[in-house]
């Protein structure tokens, strides 16, 4: 026992739940904030804490209540916002820190990036492909219009091909899953920016110098493939420099002296 609140004993395992709830709450709260659905979530917050208060002052008829409330708001939760539901169970399956538990093996989704990115750069279709890595994506994700679909060539052509309603913009892609496209990025606002350069590669530079995304650009004019990393605009790719650049990406090696830690900190690269 830690110590005690009144006549509640406190003990480790009490701190560590109260502190595994919050977070769970927390990251909840951020997930659902900006949607319909946050609403909700506050007054079911509202209505735990005044459940749990009436059960602290032994007030059985405000918990009776408060508990009955709590039992139609879950289930009206589950059924109005079935869509956030779905959404958040997509997000949690393809974290990082899942990813890693439940190790796939499989990297053929590579394959099918680096062949589609090739045929754009060959028919000089634009492109602007967006690589999640630890930092998350969700407003730029939002910007856009959700595809949830698994990788593939001839989906990432479709979508680029300029007849497409969805080729302006980005693309973003999670582990091996394509989850948006047409998304807005920031430009960058560098004043030494090249200033031949288009508005996807200022789109890309933006991006990369504000998270740890990797972003992959083909040019609509020359059909040069770039990657922008770091702030910094890498061009002329060839095929065998963009599948080790994603092999890097997504089997980082670990370092150091402690095993299982691993980094996303890939070799410099000058433009």
């Amino acid at each position: 026992m830690l110590f005690k609140i009144g006549f509640i004993p406190i003990t480790i395992i009490d701190v560590i739940d109260i502190l595994i709830v919050t977070f769970i709450f927390y990251e909840l709260y951020i997930f659902l904030q900006g949607s319909v659905a946050i609403r909700m979530f506050t007054g079911l917050l509202v209505i735990i804490v005044v459940s749990i208060i009436g059960e602290l002052l032994n007030m059985k008829a405000l918990t009776w209540i408060m508990s009955s409330l709590k039992t139609v708001w879950v289930l009206a939760f589950v059924i109005l916002f079935q869509p956030e539901l779905r959404r958040l169970l997509v997000f949690i399956g393809q974290s990082r820190l899942i990813q890693k538990i439940v190790k796939v093996g499989d990297m053929g989704f590579i394959d099918e990036i680096v062949s589609a990115v090739m045929e754009l750069s060959n028919k000089n279709f634009g492109a602007l492909i967006v690589i999640e890595r630890d930092m998350g994506l969700k407003s730029i994700i939002d910007s856009g219009i959700i595809i949830q679909a698994k990788v593939t060539r001839q989906l990432i052509s479709s979508i680029f091909n300029p007849r497409s309603p969805l080729h302006d913009g980005a693309m973003i892609i999670q582990n091996d899953i394509i989850v948006a496209a047409k998304a807005l990025l920031p430009l960058s606002q560098n004043p030494n920016i090249d200033p031949a350069l288009g508005t996807r590669h200022r789109a890309a530079l933006g991006l990369s110098e504000q998270t740890d995304a990797f972003i992959i650009v083909v040019s609509e004019e020359t059909g040069m493939v770039s990657y922008a990393e770091n702030g910094k605009l890498v061009r002329g790719l060839t095929e065998s420099m963009l599948r080790k650049k994603l092999h890097e990406i997504y089997s980082p090696k670990p370092q150091g002296k402690i095993a299982g830690i691993f980094s996303n900190t890939l070799g410099s690269h000058q433009a």
